[in-house]
């Protein structure tokens, strides 16, 4: 049986993970901060990454076949407030754990970045969150290199689906979802709706996740998403056809083209993976999560 640890595993994408890899009749260590923390598949344990001695004790205690790391911090506006904090969850913590499973060699690793750590030719990183992530996915591959450790890369877009995501569906989710039993009654707040964006629902990412650590290349970096970038205008115009609530809207029409990337997934795709929920099914089953918590 392979043993899988997923660090992060209370968050959006870690629920999901637990929840599939479990599923296919894995055991699953279940890495929280948090013994408070609620996780949906798998064995938890709980470790703070940010402290070596303990993320070691974890790496002997599970020796696992496949390391999932999702963990971190992933607010582009927090990070502006506290970017040593950034650096210290998104960079730091990772190589403590890269550094502890030097001793488990034969262990497939695979490393969750974000596309908003890497930047068109000669452009900067825009803000903290973003340099963080390109430090980590440098430090991935250099510890691959350095110590011939099995690391993937995966490079998410937006994520989407049902889950407590704080990406934006996920936020104008609950916010429906708040409108339709009356305990919100604020406008939601856009920057633009011509902005765009691609989106891949969170359980196609972990199905990617699967398929990268079973079959991907060590070194390699794995862009995830559909290829098919949408507006918030059509964001908007989809939730709205899910409820009869009336979705007051405040839209700033200050667009931030530094969060726009576009998708290449051909690396993915060579190894079979392809998004298969429809962009619609996803913000369906978005709305109908929050309506149920």
């Amino acid at each position: 049986m392979t043993r899988i640890l997923i660090t992060g595993a209370s968050g959006f994408t870690g629920l999901a993970a637990c929840s599939y890899f479990a599923s296919l009749g894995m055991e699953v260590a279940a890495v929280v901060r948090s013994a408070s923390a609620r996780v949906t598949g798998g064995t938890p344990y709980v470790c703070d990454l940010t402290k070596p001695e303990d993320v070691s004790r974890l790496v002997h205690e599970i020796r696992p076949d496949w390391v999932l790391h999702l963990a971190g911090r992933n607010s582009v506006a927090e990070s502006w407030r506290d970017p040593g904090s950034f650096l210290q969850a998104n960079l730091m913590a990772p190589v403590y754990l890269l550094e502890a499973l030097r001793s488990c060699p034969d262990t497939r690793i695979l490393v969750a970045g974000s596309m908003l750590g890497t930047a068109a030719a000669g452009q900067p990183i825009p803000h903290p969150y973003g340099f963080s992530k390109m430090l980590l996915m440098y430090a991935a591959q250099a510890w691959h290199l350095w110590f011939s450790q099995q690391i993937m890369v995966a490079l998410p877009s937006n994520l989407i689906g049902p889950g407590p995501s704080t990406g934006i569906c996920g936020l104008l989710a609950r916010k429906i979802a708040g409108l339709e039993t009356g305990a919100a009654h604020e406008p939601l707040r856009l920057s633009s709706l011509g902005e765009e964006r691609d989106y891949v629902d969170v359980r196609d990412a972990v199905s990617a996740y699967k398929i990268i650590l079973d079959q991907g290349v060590p070194g390699a970096v794995y862009s995830i998403g559909t290829e098919q970038p949408r507006s918030l205008g059509e964001i908007v115009s989809v939730f709205q056809s899910l409820t009869s609530a009336s979705l007051p809207l405040e839209v700033e029409n200050k667009p931030r083209p530094e969060l726009v990337r576009r998708m290449d997934v051909t690396a993915l795709k060579a190894l079979g993976w392809s998004a298969r929920i429809p962009f619609e099914q996803s913000l369906s089953d978005a709305l109908d999560y929050y309506r149920h918590v």
